[in-house]
């Protein structure tokens, strides 16, 4: 049977209503998994009224084993918690920033219960969030805490690159901080478990270097002296396939032609450029070392294209379409 994704709408002012529609109206998608939506029924009929949107049944179940799962129809979970009269496409707001949290806070719940096998999430606004007084900065933050997870990593796929990130919104300089023996031991062995339970179990992961050349031994920057080489040297003898230092100028490149399962990232943007320059749509972000599996696209709400018709989809396929690849694995491990 075809895997049951969750997926809630995002913000309802952003355009995660819009490539939410495109998504479960496009073909492959039907074909590999079944979509459940959590959101809003106003929102989504508002929705199919942009240029171009397709136009779906909506089922409203309470159940997600309730849904038709056949093309033309969108199976949702109505919270009804957007007041139509006060929307607005394109703009902040608290109550659509609630509402975006209780569609994710819904979407958890069902896939902590295992009623469905995982969940692929839609942009979300920060600001709208703050207004709406839910104190979570993003995704990552309310996921750890719905889920009682302690610190989760971020895993970004694309094509076949695999990179984890060290640090995530922190100043660079922090970051730099960041670069400790004891860290890199942690965050490696915690990836290693995190591809496994992906079903990923063959090949080394390789650690970036943090200064250019890896520092060239110290001679421009020591932070790969003083921690990144003890921390691999520990990690091997503790039976972990991990190398490194390797110099960030080629890591990246190294791993997407397979000479790594992944890659782990120093800091936020050194990661990010890589992924995003090599694939912007296609690179996806998997929210590791939680009991649950999610997905996510990897872009925010657009407010300044919302409602024109015009949102590509692309990134929101290829999070379900990753979500539907691990689930299986997932659930087993």
């Amino acid at each position: 049977m075809r895997p049951l994704i969750a997926i809630p709408m995002g913000d309802p002012a952003g355009i995660g209503p819009e490539i939410v529609l495109k998504t479960v109206a496009d073909e492959e998608t039907q074909r590999i998994a079944r979509c459940i939506v959590v959101g809003s029924r106003k929102v989504m009929e508002y929705a199919m009224d942009y240029p171009g949107s397709p136009r779906l049944e909506i089922v409203t179940v309470d159940d997600p084993g309730e849904g038709r799962y056949e093309p033309g129809v969108l199976n949702l979970i109505d919270l009804d918690n957007v007041d139509m009269d006060q929307f607005q496409v394109g703009r902040v707001s608290g109550m659509c920033g609630r509402a975006a949290y209780d569609y994710i806070a819904r979407s958890i719940e069902l896939a902590n219960a295992r009623i469905v096998d995982a969940v692929s999430t839609t942009p979300i606004n920060k600001e709208s969030l703050r207004e709406g007084g839910i104190n979570f900065i993003g995704h990552t933050e309310i996921f750890s805490a719905l889920t009682h997870s302690n610190d989760p990593l971020t895993l970004f796929e694309v094509n076949n690159l695999r990179v984890f990130f060290l640090s995530r919104h922190v100043s660079l300089r922090k970051a730099c901080d960041m670069v400790t023996k004891d860290r890199i031991i942690d965050y490696v062995e915690r990836c290693t478990e995190a591809l496994r339970k992906l079903g990923v179990t063959e090949g080394t992961m390789a650690i970036a270097g943090l200064n250019p050349h890896s520092g060239e031994h110290g001679l421009f920057g020591d932070e790969e002296v003083k921690e990144v080489f003890p921390a691999v040297e520990e990690l091997q003898k503790r039976g972990y396939k991990v190398v490194g230092p390797i110099g960030a100028d080629s890591v990246f490149s190294q791993a997407l032609h397979g000479k790594y399962n992944s890659v782990l990232s120093l800091y936020h943007d050194q990661g990010h450029i890589a992924t995003k320059t090599l694939d912007f749509e296609r690179t996806i972000s998997i929210t590791a070392g939680m009991p649950i599996l999610r997905t996510s696209v990897d872009h925010g709400t657009a407010f300044d294209i919302a409602g024109k018709g015009i949102a590509s989809a692309v990134s929101m396929k290829e999070a379900v379409r990753l979500a539907v690849k691990y689930a299986p694995a997932f659930l087993q491990s």
